[in-house]
């Protein structure tokens, strides 16, 4: 099995690890920087050190590319009719970009020279969230237990604004029951008052009329 390429990787530079990994990317970094760097048979022995001295060089590309672009209009206002300097705009747009690309594949080349070795990454699909349902299947109602108030229903006698609102009520109520009651009292406790009255009178006769005989 052959050694995992990361996406970026030049062209024209073997896997890493493998047996002209090595030449072809010095081959390559030699490309990257100026010419004049050929000279110098330090950076041939020693690719570690060209694909630092790369790595410098290409991000400062980039980051000339960049400043360029954002100061074209006006450093060239005046000298480039407009059309010319848009089409400077779209020359620094496009190298940049290759520039940039440049720089990425720059890094991955240091890093393989490095011992660093790469790996595939497993893209993990996203688990859609469970759907709960309000109520199991085949799941009984809850049923309120003997003694246990159901939520929402307040017992007589609660405490909360319910039960304020309705202890007036209640207490009206309670009088116009209690009312007929105490009225029907009354009247049993007189017609009993009348019948020992009536009582206290049969007897207070017969005792005169027994008197009367003697």
């Amino acid at each position: 099995m052959g050694a995992y390429i990361p996406p970026g990787w030049p062209a024209g530079v073997h896997p890493p690890g493998s047996e002209d990994f090595e030449s072809t990317a010095v081959g390559w970094l030699l490309d990257v920087v100026p010419p004049d760097y050929r000279l110098h048979g330090v950076l041939r022995r020693y690719p570690v050190a060209l694909a630092a001295l790369a790595r410098y060089h290409s991000k400062a590309c980039v980051e000339g590319a960049r400043q360029g672009y954002r100061t074209a209009r006006t450093e060239l206002a005046g000298v480039l009719p407009p059309h010319a300097i848009d089409t400077v705009l779209a020359a620094y747009r496009k190298e940049g970009a290759r520039l940039a690309a440049t720089a990425e594949a720059v890094d991955l080349v240091e890093r393989a020279l490095r011992g660093e070795e790469f790996t595939p990454r497993m893209s993990l699909p996203s688990a859609a969230p469970e759907r709960q349902s309000p109520e199991p299947e085949g799941a009984e109602p809850e049923r309120t237990e003997p003694g246990r108030t159901e939520p929402g229903r307040a017992e007589p006698g609660g405490t909360g604004p319910e039960a304020a609102e309705q202890g007036p009520a209640r207490a009206k109520a309670g009088q116009k029951a209690a009312a007929p009651r105490a009225a029907k009292a009354k009247t049993a406790e007189q017609k009993a008052g009348g019948v020992k009255a009536g009582a206290r009178r049969n007897s207070a006769g017969r005792g005169r009329s027994d008197l009367a005989r003697t």
